[in-house]
């Protein structure tokens, strides 16, 4: 039987949303992620980090850079006893239209082909519209988790399920058959 999985976003989902994050100092995860991540492994989750980089597009960032702040958050979540499974990013700008970037299927379809992920069986969290029409686009459930009120206010969207926080996402994708 193919794997579940728990599609992240990164910036606003996983970690204090930083514009153009360009260096591992300003990466900061929320405090729950990690505790988060563990309760969704220890239910047979795989966990796959999904996420938008255009700053490498906008030359904000290399990717040698964001392989740094990716190691840091790695690094992080082991200090805290858990991991993930996989990182799929796009690096382009929203401008060329390449097939990577969220809303578009690639970086999911990718994972669920290594992963052997049953996206019917999956989830899709997020903070922004785009996370929630991945998800559709995939077939998977999906998750809003809102920025603070007065922060990157979303355009509506109809997610399954708004949670407060990853952690609050994590309890009701454990309730779910």
């Amino acid at each position: 039987m193919a794997n579940r999985a728990v599609f992240l976003d990164r910036d606003g989902t996983m970690a204090a949303d930083v514009l153009y994050c360009n260096c591992p100092e300003d990466f900061e995860l929320f405090p729950t992620t990690a505790k988060a991540i563990k309760l969704l492994s220890e239910h047979s989750y795989k966990i796959i980090v999904v996420t938008n980089q255009s700053g490498i597009a906008r030359g904000y960032f290399t990717e040698e850079t964001l392989g740094r702040i990716h190691q840091k958050m790695l690094s992080q979540l082991s200090e805290e006893g858990t991991q993930i499974d996989g990182i799929y990013y796009c690096p382009h700008h929203p401008d060329d239209n390449c097939e990577c970037r969220k809303p578009k299927p690639k970086m999911v379809l990718q994972a669920a082909d290594e992963h052997d992920i049953d996206l019917k069986r999956s989830f899709v969290v997020g903070d922004k519209p785009q996370d929630i029409q991945l998800g559709r686009n995939v077939g998977s459930r999906t998750i809003l988790i809102p920025s603070p009120p007065g922060e990157n206010e979303p355009e509506p969207c109809s997610p399954d399920y708004t949670a407060a926080d990853l952690y609050e996402a994590a309890l009701w994708i454990i309730e779910q058959k």
